[in-house]
């Protein structure tokens, strides 16, 4: 078993799941996060800590495409292991329904001005 990332982080992008990772194993897309299924550890501290409840377990029906996403995008994006904040709006993006189709990018994280 392992953790899959699904739509309802699209334009969310809460990261209080990377806070509490042991394993650093969350990559950052332009406008969600994934979980890289061979690094996950299945501890599960990630799932309740999602304000969007967008993690679930793979064993979960429905969860096959999400694992394949996870997987292929977690190997495309650069790794994230600290939280960082959310987007402004994100906050209106919680329960829309629909918004792989609408809103999916597969553009990584742009990288912050640091």
């Amino acid at each position: 078993m392992t953790y899959v990332v699904t739509d309802a982080c699209i334009r969310c992008k809460f990261t209080d799941c990377v806070s509490v990772c042991p394993v650093d194993c969350f990559y950052e897309g332009e406008n969600m996060l994934v979980i890289h299924p061979d690094e996950c550890i299945d501890c599960g501290v990630c799932e309740p800590e999602c304000p969007a409840d967008a993690i679930r377990a793979d064993t979960e029906p429905g969860m096959e495409n999400w694992l394949e996403l996870n997987r292929k995008f977690s190997g495309l994006w650069p790794n994230i292991s600290e939280a960082i904040a959310p987007p402004e709006d994100a906050q209106s993006f919680v329960g829309v329904e629909g918004k792989f189709e609408a809103y999916f990018s597969e553009a990584p994280a742009k990288e912050s001005a640091a």
